[in-house]
């Protein structure tokens, strides 16, 4: 989550908002991640075809079905119902580029230009590090 976070850095979660809530875009959730993403190295979407690894060109639409034990922490880019691509690094959310000053650039590579679109479904998030060249998130392991 650099430049946001740094590294060994403490931080004050809130567990239970989200009870009462949804994750809005902007926000900074610490979850469990799709079982996979733990392991690094663009963890494991669900579906091959897809993800930064995959040759469709569209971020990972499915995760692995079990979660992992890990907490992880990561910016909420998109939520139920919205459809979403990468360019440049940054979502394209409905339509529309996210302007994000608060981010590391993504350096060229796989998962810094996914432009087929998917939708997100119902109860589900797609979440992105702010360090976007060097970040496994959404992109790799699927939705939250």
């Amino acid at each position: 989550m650099e430049p946001t976070l740094d590294v060994g850095q403490r931080v004050l979660v809130n567990r239970f908002i989200y009870h009462f809530t949804d994750p809005k875009i902007g926000d900074i959730v610490v979850f469990h991640p799709p079982q996979g993403a733990e392991g690094g190295a663009g963890g494991e979407c669900g579906d091959p075809r897809t993800g930064a690894g995959g040759s469709s060109g569209a971020a990972c639409d499915r995760p692995t079905p079990e979660k992992s034990g890990v907490n992880f922490i990561k910016r909420v880019v998109a939520g139920p119902g919205d459809t979403l691509s990468v360019q440049n690094g940054h979502p394209v959310v409905n339509g529309k580029i996210a302007t994000e000053d608060f981010i590391n650039p993504c350096t060229p590579g796989g998962a810094c230009n996914l432009p087929q679109q998917i939708t997100i479904p119902p109860d589900h998030y797609f979440m992105m590090g702010d360090n976007r060249g060097a970040s496994d998130d959404s992109r790799y392991w699927g939705l939250a």
